[in-house]
């Protein structure tokens, strides 16, 4: 009787898992798809037009051209009125920059995270660590041409160390910057 109640037990069990399983893997996409069809709709609703899509174009050609005009004419003056304020509180404007500069490695134009490479930290036991080149050229700190500047990400979490390690250590690795990014922070789980 109690062995039957257990295979009863495991097999609800097993079922309730088949069920999370296939809504994690349609929840997701069912979620986007519903998502997606009732912004078109609204949208459309928005605007007394009869050309489906027509009002969501509109509506995004809007967003874009508000932007482009805000970046020019409100964000520039902007950034040099606070840019001119940064420079009277100097430890301020130190911290600011140096948060800025980390947040345009990963998205903005001066991208850092561009060169993958795995570091030797020992030869005797082997162990290795994935990062990114971020500087080639230390000499601006005083560092000679045999070292460069490794970023090494941490996993599950969204800092690191930099460390200056010799050139001969560095492997560099044939990925896709990002996915290898997103391969170091969750610890390897997330396939490249």
């Amino acid at each position: 009787m109690e062995s039957s109640n257990n295979l009863h037990k495991k097999t609800l069990k097993k079922i309730a898992n088949f069920f999370f399983q296939g809504l994690l893997l349609i929840a997701p996409i069912s979620i986007t798809i519903f998502v997606i069809f009732k912004l078109f709709e609204f949208i459309d609703g928005l605007l007394p037009l009869r050309i489906p899509g027509l009002g969501l174009l509109i509506i995004l050609g809007s967003i874009t051209l508000i932007g482009m005009l805000g970046s020019y004419i409100i964000r520039t003056p902007l950034a040099m009125l606070f840019n001119r304020i940064m420079d009277q509180v100097p430890l301020i404007k130190m911290l600011y920059t140096a948060i800025s500069d980390l947040l345009s490695a990963f998205v903005g134009q001066k991208k850092k995270f561009t060169e993958p490479v795995m570091v030797i930290l020992s030869h005797e036991s082997n162990i290795r660590k994935l990062g990114f080149i971020t500087e080639r050229d230390l000499k601006n700190i005083g560092i000679g041409d045999e070292f460069v500047a490794v970023y090494l990400p941490h996993s599950y979490n969204f800092s690191g160390n930099m460390f200056i390690v010799p050139a001969v250590n560095v492997i560099p690795v044939a990925a896709n910057s990002a996915d290898f990014m997103k391969f170091i922070v969750s610890g390897g789980v997330t396939r490249v």
